[in-house]
């Protein structure tokens, strides 16, 4: 039979290896897309998975953990925090990082189907 501990370590470490498994295919993703708008996605996938998941598993595994005492809680309520904190801000930040650029007119968008903002960036 399996305990609470148990489960709750499974589960982070799940989390922890799924967080690099994100980072990897984010990492491939930066590296291979061709224009500045494909690889600000890949930056943020790797930002929202790579981050906020891996923090929620190394929060389940400090709640389970007993030889850190009190300080188990602080970690793993520091780490939730810090995971809420990322998931609200990383596409707002990718969002505003974008729009300036394309304000800029600094980077072309390609594939290009429609821009409303700018129809002649498009292409």
């Amino acid at each position: 039979m399996l305990s609470i501990e148990a489960v709750l370590r499974g589960v982070g470490a799940a989390l922890l290896c799924l967080g690099a498994f994100a980072g990897l295919v984010s990492a491939i993703g930066f590296y291979r897309f061709k224009n500045f708008y494909l690889r600000l996605h890949a930056a943020t996938v790797g930002t929202i998975w790579g981050c906020v998941f891996p923090l929620i598993g190394a929060s389940l595994i400090s709640v389970t953990m007993d030889e850190l005492g009190e300080a188990k809680w602080f970690a793993a309520g520091a780490s939730i925090v810090t995971a809420v904190i990322v998931f609200l801000l990383a596409p707002a930040g990718s969002h505003a990082l974008a729009r300036a650029v394309h304000k800029a007119r600094v980077a072309r968008v390609q594939p290009c189907i429609s821009d409303a903002l700018d129809p002649n960036l498009c292409g």
